[in-house]
């Protein structure tokens, strides 16, 4: 397939006055944009809004709400508060107090990140590098750490604003290399940010090649997670370096490397073009395993009809539909979230409209602190309702796969607020918290003090 080549072109907030259709928005959408976008990163491009999203049905169009602010992700008085800084022209230092000081109300690094998924190599944090389940870490390249276009809900948001002690980056991979050498538990090493998509070849090709030759004894998968193929396509297809990526992955995958690129696709009008068609066929070819997650958004797929649609059309790509994510607790979180037994519901009814291939997907999943937790179903018991849940990933392998209850709340949309069924004063995990918080097996910590970190965890 010949795709004609496009110069890629960032739209922010100090620019996106020179988009033709910012002009055609009503002057509140253009105020919302520009107040939303000093607390929140904002960023599209020229793929973006020329090829996903509809102009004449905004701001209903979902890749619109999905890249572009609006007033409901800032509570009224802190709207208000930016607006008039900036009405006002107010100096940087104070502008810039005021934002953080409403960044640091949205938990910028959600399920204890900063707190307890950094490892240590001889006594020190490795920069960079989470390592939260037992067979796979996670690395954040310094070069990856902005997206082609950011979402409006993204949970990572604190790796853009430009605060330093908010933001994971590695510029070396050689700390990672040593870590894993005394961890041959990990199997796999995920590359994530940001957008390591968005990283030079010459980038990747050093990185890879440092993983291949050194020859880790457990290290099996390459993971990439990106937003690239849904934002910004020619990445694999058109960029000047995009034949050489390919290469470079592909030798990877001949040197005996799994590649697996976790792509991120949140609605099905991010596969109707033929540029991302063309780099999904490019990236097989190339020997790379294509999975498929989002979260569930909503105002731009809380629809079984749209997922189920998403996930037939990925098989059909070739792609395998892996995960449903729950909205994590963090940033202008009110403004996306769905609650849990909504989101279950559309998972269930989704789900049941796609043949076997597409049944590979979880959902829907938080990735909350003790793990990966599935809400399995809500069961009646009784006279009762009750969630049953598991973890699909834990900080404690032990606890995968066994299930548990908790009350029905058609409101939660979290596991802080789900209550452990039958009257139980915790769910079975709670108490294993004060190893991780302390870092030994038996913390001999007063019950009182123990529940009071229970309850700090329990959890974002």
């Amino acid at each position: 397939m010949k795709v004609s080549p496009e110069r890629y072109r960032a739209y922010t907030r100090r620019n996106i006055h020179e988009l033709p259709q910012y002009s055609a928005l009503p002057p509140e959408h253009q105020e919302a944009i520009q107040v939303v976008s000093t607390v929140f990163p904002f960023r599209t491009n020229s793929y973006v809004v020329n090829e996903l999203i509809d102009w004449s049905d905004i701001p209903n169009d979902p890749i619109f709400r999905l890249t572009f602010p609006v007033r409901e992700m800032l509570p009224a008085e802190d709207y208000a508060r930016v607006r008039d800084l900036l009405a006002d022209g107010a100096d940087q230092q104070t502008l810039t107090g005021a934002v953080n000081a409403i960044r640091m109300q949205h938990n910028p690094h959600p399920a204890g990140q900063m707190q307890y998924n950094v490892p240590r190599l001889d006594g020190q944090p490795v920069p960079g590098l989470q390592h939260k389940y037992h067979e796979t870490v996670l690395f954040f390249p310094a070069q990856g750490q902005t997206c082609h276009a950011f979402c409006t809900y993204c949970f990572r948001w604190a790796q853009f604003v430009g605060i330093d002690e908010l933001k994971f980056a590695a510029s070396d991979i050689d700390p990672a290399i040593a870590y894993l050498r005394q961890h041959p538990e990990v199997t796999d090493i995920l590359f994530t940010g940001g957008d390591p998509g968005i990283m030079k070849t010459r980038v990747w090709d050093r990185y890879i090649n440092a993983l291949l030759d050194a020859r880790l004894e457990g290290l099996q998968s390459i993971r990439v997670g990106t937003k690239a193929l849904a934002y910004w396509p020619g990445r694999f297809v058109t960029d000047r370096d995009a034949d050489e990526l390919l290469r470079v992955l592909e030798g990877a995958v001949a040197r005996g490397m799994h590649i697996a690129v976790m792509a991120h696709f949140s609605h099905p009008a991010e596969l109707r073009t033929d540029i991302v068609r063309e780099a999904i066929r490019r990236l097989r070819s190339a020997g790379c395993e294509i999975r498929m997650q989002a979260p569930l958004i909503r105002g731009v797929n809380d629809d079984p009809g749209v997922w189920a649609e998403l996930w037939r059309e990925g098989v059909r790509l070739g792609m395998i539909p892996y995960y449903m994510f729950v909205e994590r607790d963090t940033g202008p979180r009110g403004v996306f979230e769905v609650p849990l037994a909504r989101a279950q519901r559309i998972f269930r009814e989704a789900f049941s409209q796609v043949s076997g291939l597409g049944r590979t997907v979880r959902g829907p999943v938080m990735s909350a602190t003790p793990g990966k937790v599935h809400v399995h179903s809500v069961q009646e018991i009784g006279e009762s309702r009750y969630f049953m849940l598991s973890f699909l990933q834990a900080r404690d392998p032990a606890w995968v796969g066994r299930p548990f209850l908790a009350e029905f709340d058609r409101t939660a949309t979290w596991l802080r607020d789900l209550t452990p069924a039958f009257g139980e004063d915790r769910f079975f995990f709670e108490g294993d918290y004060t190893r991780f918080v302390r870092g030994d097996e038996t913390s001999g910590v007063p019950e009182a003090e123990e529940k009071a970190v229970n309850e700090r965890l329990s959890l974002n």
